[in-house]
């Protein structure tokens, strides 16, 4: 009886000893395959058949990023490709990071490749950024990233990442020369006009001029054009589900072009209230034209000044002040 219950035991620890070695096998496979495709290309793209196995599948010791979108044309997702452009620069900081391991991987599942995983996952919405972690199991709300409260900026994610799994990423962006282009054409447009004007150069010390130009300067600048320049961001969005357009993008860290010209056309009306409150009754004698212009730039002020907290209020959650929207 004794030497039944000892060859039993012998048995059982053997299996297991099999199974954990049958384990490690296949782990050191998937981590080496990994590895392998992400010194190639930092984000793995995955069909239905890698997902399984590489995401979904035990055994796992490492966390990958799972990017979920929709980059053809025909299924109009406008901000697929932007979010896109901003994983990528997360995962090339990660791949030529001196702390670039293989505790991390970045990969990408796109609707046409694989419909089966939007079906497996219960979602049907693009773009979408969940962490698989370490630990096998369903992703906690935690795991997804929340678009709609902070945008989808590559400092952002990285953020959610260091949160999630405690292993930093630096962001490295490629130089952009589109600003340094702008300006050499300024330059040579202001140095083009001097050269004509060199005869005639009065306009220098219009007070008005400079009060216009450094006005436009600055309503550029706040309202956003330059990081247009930088990020290139669409339009607006339309829900490819709904087909609704969106001239505002949720959180604080995306906007998109209509926004940033909204933006600017308020901050513009107040600039004009401020002007007409304060500047344009210098010039007139009549008191009533002073009174209604007094009281149009005051209304002017209030009103457009109370669209503008709104707006920031709407991307930046928990703000608590208000006007009057």
């Amino acid at each position: 009886m004794r030497l039944s219950l000892i060859t039993i035991f012998s048995l059982v620890f053997l299996i297991q000893l099999t199974r954990c070695q049958v384990d490690s096998d296949a782990l050191s496979e998937k981590v080496e395959q990994l590895t392998e495709w992400s010194l190639k290309k930092p984000v793995i793209r995955l069909n239905f058949d890698k997902f399984k196995h590489f995401v979904k599948t035990a055994p796992r010791n490492y966390s990958i990023v799972v990017m979920l979108t929709a980059l053809a044309s025909h299924r109009e997702c406008q901000i697929c490709r932007p979010a896109n452009d901003e994983f990528q620069i997360v995962a090339q900081s990660w791949r030529y990071s001196p702390q670039f391991s293989n505790k991390l991987f970045f990969a990408m599942v796109d609707f046409d490749d694989a419909p089966d995983v939007f079906k497996l996952l219960n979602t049907a919405s693009a773009p979408q950024f969940i962490l698989f972690g370490r630990k096998q199991g369903k992703p906690k709300p935690a795991d997804h990233f929340d678009i709609s409260r902070v945008g989808f900026s590559a400092e952002q994610i990285a953020k959610w990442v260091n949160d999630r799994t405690d292993i930093t990423i630096r962001i490295f962006r490629p130089p952009n020369y589109s600003g340094l282009l702008l300006v050499i054409l300024l330059v040579s447009m202001i140095a083009s006009l001097l050269y004509v004007k060199r005869n005639n150069l009065e306009f220098l010390y219009n007070k008005t001029t400079w009060s216009m130009i450094v006005i436009s300067a600055i309503l550029i600048f706040i309202s956003g054009q330059m990081w247009n320049q930088i990020r290139g961001p669409p339009m607006v969005y339309r829900n490819p589900r709904t087909g609704q357009v969106g001239f505002f993008a949720g959180g604080h860290g995306y906007q998109f072009i209509a926004e940033t010209y909204i933006v600017f056309a308020i901050y513009g009306a107040i600039v004009a209230g401020m002007i007409l409150l304060n500047e344009v009754p210098k010039y007139l004698n009549d008191v009533n034209t002073k009174k209604a212009l007094v009281i149009g730039g005051t209304g002017m002020v209030v009103f457009f000044f109370s669209m503008i907290l709104s707006i920031f209020r709407s991307k930046y959650q928990g703000y608590p002040y208000s006007l009057f929207f």
